[in-house]
């Protein structure tokens, strides 16, 4: 069973959200917060698998509460994802770097959503398809001198420039294991190490490392070399 806390200031979306996801046998909504204060909260007591969480909320904004929830040891099997109506490149960034392990826009189909919660759960990063292309290229931009140097990426295995390259489009780990024909587990393990070797923290760095250095379409399938 997968467990939600739903955290959003308006009782009105809470519902909805709340009816959505408990029509499906494998999801239970275990607790619900009007603020980013109680959402923080409420997940030391209850440890859900994953957190939904607005960003615009009274007392702590929904950011700071992502921030606060993962910089929590107790709470490191929590997975917080941002749920909101704003899709700024502002609170993408913002939310990523407070650690959030999936961003989706409200106006997400429903299957969208239910399929985004399952994919976190089991391991995976999300954001919203609507918005991954543009976050890649502006978060090209603001990626640190350090993280450019392309002497890293002669460090990654043939395996992991074939994983980058669809961490670079977007992918999830889910769907990278079908694409490459690997486990779960083990794309989830080549993510880890590619991150370790090119010197970041985040997906997003390492896809803006790719875009950066214009290796996105060498990275094709097809392409005739690799760096």
């Amino acid at each position: 069973m997968i467990r939600i806390l739903l955290a959003d200031d308006q009782a009105l979306i809470r519902s909805g959200i709340r009816s959505l996801l408990e029509a499906e046998d494998d999801i239970e909504v275990v607790a619900e917060a009007a603020d980013g204060k109680q959402a923080v909260a409420l997940a030391a007591e209850h440890r859900p698998d994953i957190a939904l969480v607005d960003i615009q909320m009274p007392v702590l904004d929904g950011i700071e509460a992502t921030r606060q929830i993962v910089a929590d040891e107790r709470l490191e099997r929590v997975r917080v994802v941002i749920l909101t109506n704003f899709g700024l490149d502002e609170y993408i960034f913002r939310a990523l770097r407070a650690g959030a392990s999936g961003f989706l826009l409200k106006d997400a189909p429903p299957d969208q959503l239910i399929g985004a919660v399952r994919s976190i759960a089991s391991g995976n990063a999300l954001i919203d398809p609507a918005i991954t292309r543009r976050l890649i290229s502006r978060f090209a931009h603001a990626v640190r001198p350090a993280t450019m140097q392309p002497a890293a990426l002669r460090d990654l295995t043939a395996r992991e420039l074939d994983v980058l390259r669809l961490v670079a489009a977007g992918r999830s780990n889910r769907e990278i294991a079908g694409e490459l024909f690997i486990s779960a587990k083990t794309a989830s393990v080549h993510v880890s190490n590619i991150l370790t070797k090119l010197g970041v923290t985040t997906r997003g760095e390492a896809a803006a490392t790719a875009h950066r250095l214009r290796l996105f379409d060498s990275l094709l399938p097809g392409s005739p070399a690799r760096p």
